[in-house]
């Protein structure tokens, strides 16, 4: 019997200056809210294994980013102030002051730098993310594959496959064929929207260290996962390093989805 970890979840689109913003809002309207952004090609079903464990002492919200879901098609560069800025408009439509943002890759460098806006952000989590510009490598794969999917009207095959390469790490690989499967989603994608999301967030990417280190009074914790090869240990080390007072912790036998328990 399949285990419906979204009950109880509504959905809502919200006007924001990135266009309509699906949401997905569960828990306890009146408790402490935690809000979760996916990573590139995922939406806010990702969230599905952290709604089910908070949803009884939160508020969640689960975003899915633009682009990605049943939020607007993308077609533009934004930069993260565009999508901290529009997460800002999505607290304001909930009335919510503050929350906990929670986030894994895209949704992780947002939250690495969301809390440079104190009066929203009780506290952040960001996994499985970085704070530095792109590789030279990053730029050539990352251009070749969003060149690639612009020219599509419908995800191609390959697109998964890329997924599967960029998302699973050996231990994934070899013990976890759920995971695998899982990687299909991204066949979901406007693949239009990925490439215009690939160009914003992987390869237009901009130093945030120094951003980061002026970060005061919000509690960080910055996940990296052992065998994520999109963001190396170190990568993400670094990040946290650049956040005075913040935790990091590494997740053994766990590559770039780190907040889907399959991904272990």
């Amino acid at each position: 019997m399949t285990t419906n970890r979204l009950e109880g979840v509504t959905e809502k689109l919200i006007p924001t200056s990135l266009g309509l913003i699906n949401v997905r809002v569960g828990g306890r309207p009146d408790h402490p809210a935690m809000v979760c952004w996916p990573s590139l090609m995922m939406d806010g079903t990702k969230w599905q294994y952290q709604h089910e464990h908070f949803a009884p002492t939160h508020r969640v919200v689960l975003i899915d980013s633009p682009g990605h879901g049943k939020s607007d098609a993308l077609r533009k560069i934004i930069d993260l102030k565009d999508c901290s800025d529009a997460l800002v408009e999505i607290l304001d439509t909930l009335d919510i002051d503050k929350c906990v943002l929670v986030g894994n890759s895209w949704g992780g460098m947002l939250a690495g730098v969301f809390p440079a806006y104190p009066q929203r952000t009780t506290a952040a989590i960001g996994i499985n993310c970085t704070a530095s510009p792109p590789t030279t490598f990053e730029s050539i794969w990352a251009t070749a594959l969003s060149t690639f999917l612009s020219l599509h009207a419908k995800m191609p095959q390959l697109a998964a496959k890329a997924a599967r390469t960029a998302f699973a790490g050996p231990t994934a690989e070899a013990t976890n064929p759920h995971f695998l499967e899982f990687t299909n989603f991204v066949l979901n994608d406007d693949p239009k929207s990925v490439a215009w999301a690939l160009r914003s967030i992987l390869i237009g990417r901009k130093d945030e260290h120094r951003r980061l280190n002026t970060i005061r009074n919000v509690p960080v914790l910055i996940r990296a996962g052992e065998e994520d090869s999109q963001f190396p240990v170190h990568v993400v080390r670094k990040m946290a390093d650049a956040i005075e007072g913040s935790t990091f912790r590494v997740l053994q036998h766990t590559a770039h989805l780190a907040a889907l328990p399959a991904a272990a």
